[in-house]
């Protein structure tokens, strides 16, 4: 306190200037004088000019902490890269082991949906792509988001492709969580709800579980995302549960899709041979 006060002393011509200062702008912030006003405002403009005019020059302090936040993302991607590099070759070498093959390599070809029917059998959308570009019957179309369907026919320049909730779709399915196998199919309500069949209640699955395409399916790879359980009800008259899935996919929104090139695609059966078959 007292180094405060003998501060103030020896610098009072300062101390008494700043108080002035001071005490004049805050007169001039209460005074409602017009000139006064419009000197106030002449202020602000110039105040608020000069801070757009040196918004360019850096903040050193938040440059700081961004430039920090940057490097320990850049730590956390590549330790998450080299964790991945090792489990592909840790997989390769147990692949290797057991004798397991790698599934058929395929590229995916970007297609545009300038089509759709809809109705109470059959969900359709057509692509501005055909066997032009290599597309055949059976090959798989998805979105970033998960499953779309399935090629049904292929001319030169277009394809119709089956989508998920259609009556004569199904294909084999897993919990991911829990790994317990189901058949998913569409339950004929909304095109974003299907319902996963064959689900004992012995098994484990539960709301919230992801779903995905499981290795018994002949047209799909493994490990496809095609929605998430949103309701597992108890049916007193089976051993089953009756399991709603939530689609991944929006198919009132599908604008553009993937096809999954396969190199040696497996042939597709006939819809009179394929209604009930699972794919």
């Amino acid at each position: 306190m007292d180094r405060i006060i003998r501060f103030i002393e020896a610098q009072r011509v300062y101390v008494a200037y700043g108080a002035a200062v001071l005490l004049s702008f805050l007169l001039m912030a209460l005074n409602t004088n017009t000139q006064v006003q419009h000197i106030r405002a002449l202020l602000t403009g110039a105040t608020g000019a000069a801070m757009h005019a040196l918004s360019w020059l850096p903040n050193p302090i938040l440059l700081e902490r961004e430039n920090e936040s940057l490097r320990r993302k850049n730590v956390e991607l590549a330790d998450e890269v080299s964790r991945l590099r090792e489990a592909k070759l840790e997989n390769d070498r147990l692949r290797a082991l057991v004798g397991l093959k790698e599934h058929a390599p395929h590229t995916y070809l970007a297609a545009r949906v300038i089509g759709r029917s809809v109705d109470l059998i059959r969900n359709t959308v057509t692509l501005n792509a055909g066997t032009d570009r290599g597309l055949k019957s059976g090959m798989a179309v998805v979105t970033g988001d998960g499953l779309v369907g399935r090629v049904f026919s292929v001319s030169s320049g277009y394809a119709i492709v089956t989508l998920v909730p259609s009556r004569d779709f199904r294909t084999a399915v897993r919990d991911q969580r829990s790994r317990v196998d189901g058949i998913l199919e569409w339950n004929g309500r909304d095109l974003n709800h299907c319902a996963m069949t064959n689900v004992p209640k012995t098994l484990d699955i539960k709301a919230g579980d992801l779903i995905e395409t499981s290795g018994y399916s002949v047209l799909f790879a493994p490990g496809i995302k095609t929605g998430v359980i949103e309701r597992v009800e108890n049916d007193p008259a089976t051993l089953f549960y009756r399991v709603t899935v939530r689609m991944s996919v929006d198919f009132n929104r599908l604008e553009e899709v993937f096809v999954a090139v396969v190199t040696t695609p497996p042939a597709f059966p006939s819809p009179s041979a394929s209604m009930g078959s699972v794919q």
